[in-house]
């Protein structure tokens, strides 16, 4: 098979199609003929070596990269029961899919309705799951909850304004070009900041009256953190979910109780897609809300499996309006 490699860390240079032996499932596992491989920042991190030390996301060389994929499966291993040979699946959170075919453990997997494109069930598995989880665990947005959401033109950032516009909450956007405030607008948000020419914590505090958001979510990292952190209310929930700018190395303890005792975290997606149940109930309520035309699923632009590092520098230069994807 046809796969994308890293043997070593490093740019988008260092992406290699290969040709690789063909996997077989192993118990519990099915194998996935891919379809669509989505290409997100986790990937980014893992090819340039900033998640080598990470327990959650391993990054052993050499690696096939890839979290997120969908396609049909193929075969699978013992014991699984779950999905069968023919059954069109999408998954995320396990590396591989930049790839014609991928073993996965089969309670990863969803299968995909019949109504539910392939390209549509790929991109609400990662970017859907991650704005899923942060709107309604990490962060429960209830009616009249005002909520930041950084980089909104984005792939997550499209899904965040219109989950919170859904549980009843305000949106203040901010992107980085009046081409991009355009989309979170048309996406349902309230307000929208271009945070590299306005100060975006002032023009919150303006628009609450001096009290803050409820919840930050912050993909941008290193630098917006610090603004993000003042942008609360006292007791608000910062949520770094990403580092487009870089990652945040750092939160000086005592600025957050400066900053109102607020909360800080930085949670990984794979802790929140802890059972098939709880996988299957996020993305069932995700194609609910697709298929009732409550939420758009947009996708910038697909690319060849071996044009992977093009696709990576357009993710690294912010250049997207929505999903990449790469077609297999």
């Amino acid at each position: 098979m046809r796969a994308v490699a890293v043997t070593r860390f490093g740019g988008p240079e260092v992406l290699e199609l290969i040709d690789a032996p063909a996997p077989q499932p192993k118990a519990g596992e099915a194998l996935v003929r891919i379809e669509v491989a989505g290409i997100n920042f986790i990937d980014i991190y893992m090819r340039s070596g900033r998640y080598a030390r990470s327990a959650t996301y391993q990054t052993p060389l050499p690696m096939t990269i890839g979290m997120e994929g969908g396609g049909v499966v193929a075969a699978v291993g013992e014991g699984v029961t779950h999905v069968k040979p023919g059954d069109r699946v999408a998954y995320c959170i396990v590396r591989g899919s930049y790839a014609e075919l991928a073993c996965v453990p089969a309670w990863r997997l969803v299968r995909l309705p019949d109504d539910v494109p392939v390209d549509v069930g790929t991109t609400l598995m990662l970017q859907g799951l991650t704005a899923h989880y942060l709107t309604h665990s990490a962060f429960r947005i209830e009616p009249g909850s005002v909520a930041l959401v950084h980089a909104a033109a984005g792939g997550v950032g499209q899904l965040l304004v219109q989950l919170v516009k859904l549980r009843g909450g305000t949106v203040i956007a901010t992107t980085g070009s009046d081409e991009k405030a355009a989309i979170a607008k048309a996406r349902g948000a309230d307000h929208v900041i271009l945070y590299r020419r306005d100060d975006f914590r002032a023009a919150v505090m303006d628009l609450t009256q001096g009290r803050g958001a409820d919840v930050v979510y912050d993909a941008i990292g290193r630098d917006t953190i610090a603004g993000s952190i003042r942008s609360l209310r006292k007791r608000g929930v910062c949520i770094n979910y990403g580092g487009a700018s870089g990652l945040v190395e750092s939160v000086n303890p005592l600025e957050l109780g400066e900053a109102g005792s607020i909360w800080f975290t930085r949670p990984h997606l794979a802790d929140y897609l802890r059972t098939a149940d709880e996988i299957g109930e996020r993305a069932s309520a995700l194609f609910d809300a697709w298929r009732a035309e409550r939420l758009a699923v947009t996708i910038d632009r697909e690319y060849p499996l071996a044009a992977a590092a093009e696709a990576h520098r357009c993710i690294e230069g912010g250049e997207t309006r929505g999903k990449l994807l790469l077609r297999v």
